[in-house]
């Protein structure tokens, strides 16, 4: 069974994550000829507090 563990900063819509979701399990079943109904997508998403770039957080950024 596939799994797929995605980390990505907050904010993006529930339609957005659905499509990610879809994608995602499409291209592994595609490149490891496994059935989708096996395919698990595991999306985490992080604070911009706790997401840090080049030194300070996306929050302080403005990200």
């Amino acid at each position: 069974m596939p799994i797929a563990q995605i980390n990505i900063m907050e904010g993006r819509s529930n339609e957005q994550k659905e499509t990610l979701v879809a994608e995602v399990t499409a291209a592994i079943s595609r490149s490891l000829d496994s059935p989708e109904q096996n395919i698990r997508v595991l999306i985490h998403e992080v604070p911009k507090q706790n997401w840090g770039i080049a030194g300070s957080s996306a929050k302080k950024l403005g990200r």
